[in-house]
């Protein structure tokens, strides 16, 4: 159970990254408004968060043999056919949610660094107040 748990942090920690890849692409091009690509940031962590978390709840319901997990085992190491389903989705569940958990903080913190910059007045196209 330890290998399928190493390679499903592998795989979906692949994901993951290239999930951050695009949200860091997306606050760079927010680059010249900091408050706003923190914000845009955010939103987009939320979202995969979100994502990450819908995955562990139905993990239950997936086929494991049509998974990237299961490609990356040799025969060996791959469960038998009547606990495959449930160790999955144990595993499955588990890496999921570490991630979402991961995900969840790092949005808290891309909200309050863009609660902040406002604060400092560091958004250079708000409007002034009259």
């Amino acid at each position: 159970m330890e290998r399928i748990r190493q390679i499903a942090v592998e795989c979906v920690g692949r994901a993951v990254m290239f999930g951050w890849l695009a949200i860091g692409c997306v606050m760079v091009g927010f680059s010249f408004a900091p408050v706003s690509s923190f914000r845009a940031g955010s939103i987009l962590a939320l979202l995969m968060a979100l994502v990450l978390l819908w995955r562990a709840m139905t993990a239950a319901g997936r086929n494991p043999k049509h998974s990237e997990v299961w490609l990356y085992l040799d025969e060996n190491s791959r469960p038998a056919e009547a606990h495959a389903r449930l160790i999955f989705a144990t595993v499955m569940r588990e890496v999921y949610a570490r991630y979402a958990q991961i995900t969840l903080g790092v949005a808290v913190g891309f909200f309050a660094a863009s609660v902040l910059l406002q604060l400092a007045g560091l958004e250079p196209y708000s409007v002034p107040a009259a």
